[in-house]
């Protein structure tokens, strides 16, 4: 089996979700794993699928045919991250400003470690003056790493800055 990652980029519409799927079922594919996100009314997915050799091609077309949506399909690494390395959820909130992500993404990536998955937004908080950023970071350490120091670089970013942690 040919393992696949999809991305959608397009206008969000009601059934848009189930057109894709019934596309990868119809041309044999098998939906593994997706991050479906909609944002100012465009949908944007990452779908992981499994197909056979024989049915890519037809699913590959079936899939570039879908309507006002940009595709984009990849072949997918098979291969899998040592399970000896530990991976955590961390919680952060803070007063939201510009550059707030580049700078966790900065300091995760100088201690060694990976950011595989990112959620966040921005909320008002209207008791405290100013927007909140808040985010899910899946944050993949490296061997010997132990997470007090992550925690503590992201932390002295910013005295507003708060992190929980989370086992994956």
């Amino acid at each position: 089996m040919k393992q696949l990652v999809i991305t959608i980029l397009g206008q969000d519409r009601p059934g848009l979700v189930e057109s894709i799927s019934s596309v990868i079922l119809e041309n044999h594919g098998n939906w593994l794993s997706s991050n479906l996100s909609h944002l100012l009314g465009h949908f944007a997915g990452i779908i992981q699928i499994e197909v056979s050799e024989e049915h890519f091609q037809a699913l590959q077309n079936a899939l570039n045919a879908l309507p006002k949506l940009d595709v984009r399909i990849e072949t997918g690494d098979t291969e899998i991250e040592p399970a000896t390395r530990e991976q955590l959820n961390f919680v952060i909130t803070g007063n939201d400003r510009p550059g707030i992500v580049q700078e966790l993404a900065s300091v995760i990536r100088h201690k060694g470690a990976n950011i595989t998955h990112l959620n966040s937004r921005q909320q008002s908080a209207p008791n405290w003056g100013v927007p909140i950023f808040s985010a899910v970071a899946t944050v993949t350490l490296p061997n010997g790493l132990n997470k007090e120091e992550v925690i503590n670089a992201l932390e002295s970013i910013t005295s507003d800055l708060i992190v929980d942690v989370e086992k994956v």
